[in-house]
């Protein structure tokens, strides 16, 4: 098991990523909607 350090270090870098996903999830479905609207047309 990670020591006190570790998991602090661990927290800092999944919140992190949490946020990055929470922000590139939606960008990309505008960028795929964008494409799929474009290719319709």
């Amino acid at each position: 098991m990670a020591s006190g350090n570790d998991m602090k270090a661990a927290n800092e870098t999944y919140g992190s990523f949490i946020t990055a996903v929470k922000v590139s999830t939606p960008l990309i479905a505008l960028i795929t909607a964008a494409v799929v609207f474009i290719i319709s047309r």
